[in-house]
């Protein structure tokens, strides 16, 4: 198992890689050859926002598809289960110290994003205007819908291309709400335990080591195929419950405190009561394979916004 220590690098070092203008804004954290890499940025490109009709929403229930401002987005049902979390045998020596200790996890039932969400989605419930759910009405949050952190032309820029520089807290309290009052339901983040499930195929899976595959290159964009970018949602293969990029293409927030693992068998967990940063899974473009692992964990910043960390939707049943 590896060892973990902590150092903070600098952010410039990542802007002469892609010669691109950054600032510091919010923490990623990545573990290499042994390190514990911390590396903060935020680059200053902007572009212009799309712009949908005003419509009331549409739901398809047999689907578990739903549509907002005429952007659909599909949830697939995950059957609970028993399952083991954490450094189980196919991770191998890419492993890490806090993949560890195994521990047997039950879940209940729960829908997960079949895609991380897009930019159009992102977009078309930050400008809804428009009837919701419960009869009320809603304006658009802002003229600004990415708050300030509008994606690159440079690392992917289209409505089918994953939203990034997005917080945890953007979405917990600005998009989540927001979306909930539009559709009547109750969406949120996964659980840091709900998405190693969902990943790792829920009860259809194989035992990959990446979702989907044990070839990291047929599930993920990474930075062996990436070309340093982001890449259109659902273009590599899904894994066993047709959920697309649990590995790879960007970082997903979850709902859970980052903290150490317990060796006792869990229902339903949600994490440490506290802490000072959230869990993100599932590794970015800009990643290696190691990172990309279904078992990997990494933190952040609530606060914090970067061209690596994107979302995937939960819905309660």
């Amino acid at each position: 198992m590896k060892q973990q220590s902590l150092f903070k690098a600098l952010s410039i070092t990542f802007a002469l890689l892609l010669s691109l203008p950054v600032m510091a804004q919010g923490v990623i954290v990545h573990k290499k050859d042994g390190t514990k890499v911390k590396y903060s940025y935020e680059v200053l490109d902007r572009i212009e926002t799309y712009n949908y009709d005003d419509e009331v929403p549409e739901e398809n229930t047999e689907s578990g598809e739903f549509n907002v401002n005429g952007v659909t987005f599909t949830m697939i049902a995950v059957e609970g289960g028993t399952f083991t979390m954490g450094a189980t045998s196919e991770q191998g020596s890419d492993a890490y110290d806090d993949e560890s200790p195994v521990h047997q996890v039950t879940l209940s039932d729960f829908y997960i994003g079949k895609y991380e969400v897009t930019q159009g989605l992102w977009e078309a419930v930050m400008s809804y205007t428009g009837g919701c759910a419960d009869g009320s009405s809603m304006s658009a949050y802002s003229s600004d819908v990415w708050l300030g952190s509008n994606p690159s032309s440079a690392y992917g820029v289209g409505a089918n291309y994953p939203a990034y520089y997005v917080s945890h807290d953007d979405i917990v309290n600005i998009f989540l709400p927001r979306l909930n009052k539009i559709t009547g339901k109750t969406f949120r983040l996964p659980t840091e335990a709900e998405w190693e499930y969902a990943a790792r195929g829920g009860n259809k899976s194989a035992g990959y080591k990446y979702s989907g595959s044990n070839t990291v290159g047929d599930v993920a964009w990474y930075t062996n195929n990436s070309s340093t970018k982001t890449h259109e949602v659902g273009t590599k293969q899904p894994n066993e419950l047709g959920i697309y990029d649990m590995s790879g293409n960007v970082w997903e927030w979850c709902s859970d405190w980052y903290g150490s693992y317990s060796s006792s068998s869990q229902t339903d967990p949600t994490g440490p009561s506290t802490g000072s940063s959230r869990v993100l899974r599932g590794g970015w473009w800009f990643d290696g394979a190691g990172i990309c692992r279904v078992s990997y964990r990494a933190d952040r910043t609530p606060s914090g916004r970067g061209i690596s960390s994107g979302f995937r939707l939960v819905l309660v049943p």
